[in-house]
Parts: C-alpha cells; structure tokens; sequence
C-alpha cells in the first residue's frame, strides 16, 4: 500500500502518465499470505488494494492493467469444461475488474487473447503474434 501511496503522489506531481501496469498482482499477497486461515486477512488487504488503484484510475485518468496467475481447477474436469483453470484471487479480483482478458498460447508462435468478461463488450477471441515489429494480428 506504501507504494500505491508512492505511485499517486508521483502521478499528482508530474501528471504525465496514462497506464499502470500491475504485473501479477496476486504473487503479492501469496508469500504473505498462505493457506485458508488467512484467506479472509488476504481478500481484505486485496480488496483495500483494488480499490486504492480504481481511485488512482478514476482521479488521475490513467488505465490500470493487472495480471494475474491462473490455477488448476480440479472440479472443472467433472463439469468438461475444455480448459478446466481459472484465475486466482476469487471474488475481491473478479468484481474490481472492468474488463477481464485470458491470454493464452496458441499454435506456433501465435497467441490468442479472450475477452473474458466485460461490461460492454461481447466474449470473442483474437489471433496475434509478438514480433520485433511489435504485435501483428494473424490472418488465418
């Protein structure tokens, strides 16, 4: 929180910047926290943070992206779902997020993006490959 303190006084001072990028914002809290006894201690702390970014996004106008670490879903194999992981951080993660991306390794050097949940966008995939020219759509 320290630093989400120190990222709002920069942002205020210079005004410049428009993303923020949170890389693998649940690595943060899992060597803190471990285990189900300190499950609710790790979702509030999560929560206070999530909500600490919107306020950062909404004040200064700047985008946030967060990444985050996906699981192995064990009962997902029982309901055959065709990718049976999901993404780490529960409800707190799920609820703060506008809009929710899987990314995932396609065929070769191709990877496809899924919008996984938005407000007002529809479920869709795309195609892409990361080049030295930078990412290029792939045409099938």
């Amino acid at each position: 929180m320290e630093l989400l303190n120190h990222l709002a006084a920069r942002l205020c001072e210079e005004r410049q910047y428009r993303l923020v990028v949170v890389d693998s914002i649940m690595a943060l809290f899992r060597t803190d926290y471990s285990g189900r006894g300190e499950l609710a201690e790790r979702q509030q702390k999560l929560n206070q943070m999530m909500a600490k970014l919107m306020r950062i996004a909404e004040e200064f106008n700047v985008a946030v992206f967060i990444t985050n670490q996906m699981t192995a879903d064990p009962g997902a194999g029982m309901t055959f779902v065709a990718d049976p992981k999901k993404p780490i951080g529960g409800h707190v993660l799920a609820h703060a997020s506008t809009t929710r991306l899987y990314l995932r390794k396609g065929r070769g050097e191709q990877r496809v993006v899924k919008i996984y949940d938005s407000p007002d966008v529809p479920e869709s995939e795309a195609v892409y490959e990361i080049s030295e020219g930078g990412i290029n759509d792939c045409k099938d």
